[in-house]
């Protein structure tokens, strides 16, 4: 080796301590950054379920004292104590658990339906809308049409379309219900962000598919979520409602069933049932949010 060579090895070559030296702080600088995520999916778990507690909290209280101070006759109004003596503690309560399940795996199914498909038309039609004026322009004004008549005033025409106790009509209801809270929604979160990644990515080439993919899905994450903390209640309530008018199924179609026949305890256990369990998947989709949010750094919408 020439004395050349000895010297560009040298001047090139760092010392070894100040290689570890630099490892030792990168690995340092990436448990820091572990731990901050650590903490800050553990702060919005608990978060989440301290809310999710309250919420069930405050509903029983406003439960009881509607029973309570508003007169109603006992044997009309139920309230938590006589639903959870008819549900666990009877001596027909397994019995009673069990007429009860097949009602809310019912609605529970035709809740699901309704917001799968809603979820995945507002998202479309976000994307559609984002990317073509002359799309928003031509569906759009059909959309909020259809958003200011009652749903109640549509029922009897979507139920002569597609036929009365059929999947669809389920489909086609909750769709609706899900729909337009969701597509705004969507539609805000792809329209709001960020004008200088938009102008990163145009300066290296990439078009208007390829901003959508990299800056606007990605920035439109909380309100993705935040569309389907709206969706789940609204979903469920489409269900009731296709149930009530059309299928005769499930909760929906039970209830006037129950108020017929005078059994009060079934009506009020069934509505305490379906309120709780969207209670929980609320709860449930807002832990899940809160929880990808803050491993990814992002607030929620």
């Amino acid at each position: 080796m020439t004395p050349e060579d000895q010297t560009i090895d040298t001047v090139t070559a760092p010392p070894a301590p100040t290689v570890q030296v630099a490892i030792a702080a990168d690995a340092a600088a990436q448990a820091r950054v572990r731990a901050d995520r650590r903490r800050a999916v553990t702060r919005a778990l608990l978060r989440s379920l301290g809310n999710a507690a309250i919420t069930i909290a405050v509903l029983l209280l406003l439960w009881q004292a509607v029973v309570s101070l508003t007169g109603i006759s006992p044997f009309i109004a139920k309230g938590p104590a006589d639903v959870w003596q008819f549900l666990f503690t009877d001596p027909d309560a397994a019995e009673n658990r069990a007429a009860m399940a097949p009602l809310v795996a019912q609605t529970l199914a035709d809740s699901a339906l309704g917001f799968v498909v809603g979820m995945v038309v507002a998202i479309v039609l976000a994307v559609l809308f984002s990317l073509s004026r002359a799309v928003e322009a031509g569906v759009m004004p059909l959309v909020l049409l259809l958003r200011t008549i009652p749903l109640v005033a549509l029922a009897p025409v979507i139920i002569l379309i597609t036929g009365r106790g059929t999947t669809a009509s389920v489909a086609v209801i909750g769709t609706i219900v899900v729909l337009f809270p969701a597509l705004a929604n969507v539609l805000f979160g792809l329209n709001r962000a960020s004008q200088q990644s938009l102008d990163v990515v145009r300066v290296f080439g990439g078009g208007r598919f390829m901003t959508m993919r990299k800056v606007n899905i990605p920035g439109a994450l909380p309100s993705v979520f935040a569309a389907a903390r709206v969706s789940v209640p609204a979903a469920v309530t489409g269900a009731l409602l296709a149930e009530w008018l059309s299928t005769g199924t499930g909760i929906g179609g039970s209830i006037l069933k129950f108020n017929a026949q005078a059994q009060f305890t079934e009506l009020w256990a069934s509505i305490a049932i379906i309120t709780v369990i969207t209670l929980v998947l609320y709860n449930i989709v807002q832990i899940a949010e809160n929880i990808v949010l803050a491993r990814m750094a992002m607030t929620a919408s």
